[in-house]
């Protein structure tokens, strides 16, 4: 694995963030490890950083820089090992209904209500579920790095969109927000499964999933995937054992259209 010290990225800076309250964990602090300038992280020097650990929020590229907790290991999937369990097939099964379709970033109306019942539901405390227009906007809408977003409608009804960055070596899943009144879904599940298809019949060998945190109920359903990688002491390691996979998923998405300038 490549260190830090040998990428090309001499023109970047590095520094730690002050102590703040952890989003994740109780009573906790947290810190994060920050790269800057924003603008010179294209998608090139984005996939570096990524491999090592590092995620964005909007133009904010960081990564877990705690003193004396460990808990945030960033995971990604072996798509090429990855085998589905049979209740995430049942789940590829039952939304086979859904229709994906790619589309390059920009401020859709339907999307920002879909954005506030999800948070209002399903985050209701973390403040976001107040977000403005401005503030979705800056969290999911910009980006510096090659990005788009795909939604996924059921009978033309608006379901779930998933914002997604395209890496040299794969995707990395930036966020997914979906219709909480649908109790009986699993579009969260649903919507990983869709992604590790897509590299797949894409050619691309990861899926990046954030960050495994296995005392937070909210970030340990990862642990649920298998031919799974963390990132520790400085390389990728296996965390769950690989199976060997189908060279895609058995019930293909239906696609109606291609971002532009983006896949």
């Amino acid at each position: 694995m490549t260190s830090m010290n040998d990428l090309p990225l001499n023109k970047l800076q590095f520094y730690s963030t002050a102590p703040y309250p952890c989003s994740y964990l109780p009573e906790q602090d947290a810190r994060s490890q920050v790269a800057t300038p924003a603008h010179i992280i294209n998608t090139q020097v984005y996939s570096r950083l990524v491999e090592s650990g590092f995620r964005r929020s909007g133009s904010f590229t960081y990564r877990p820089h705690c003193e004396r907790c460990k808990a945030c290991i960033p995971v990604r999937i072996d798509v090429a090992s990855f085998s589905p369990n049979r209740t995430q097939r049942k789940v590829w099964r039952n939304h086979s209904s859904l229709v994906a379709t790619a589309l390059p970033l920009r401020f859709l109306p339907d999307h920002y209500e879909l954005y506030k019942r999800y948070q209002s539901a399903r985050h209701s405390s973390g403040g976001m579920d107040e977000d403005s227009q401005e503030q979705f906007s800056h969290f999911l809408l910009h980006s510096n790095v090659q990005t788009y977003m795909v939604e996924f409608r059921e009978h033309a009804v608006l379901k779930m969109v998933s914002i997604i960055d395209e890496l040299q070596d794969g995707l990395s899943s930036v966020y997914t927000f979906f219709e909480p009144e649908d109790h009986q879904a699993s579009y969260g599940v649903y919507n990983v499964l869709w992604q590790v298809d897509h590299c797949l019949r894409a050619g691309l060998k990861h899926l990046y999933l954030g960050y495994l945190i296995h005392a937070c109920r909210k970030m340990s359903y990862k642990s649920q995937f298998k031919a799974l990688e963390g990132f520790k002491e400085g390389r990728w390691r296996q965390i769950e054992k690989p199976t060997p996979a189908p060279s895609h998923l058995n019930i293909a998405p239906t696609t109606q259209s291609e971002p532009s300038e983006s896949v």
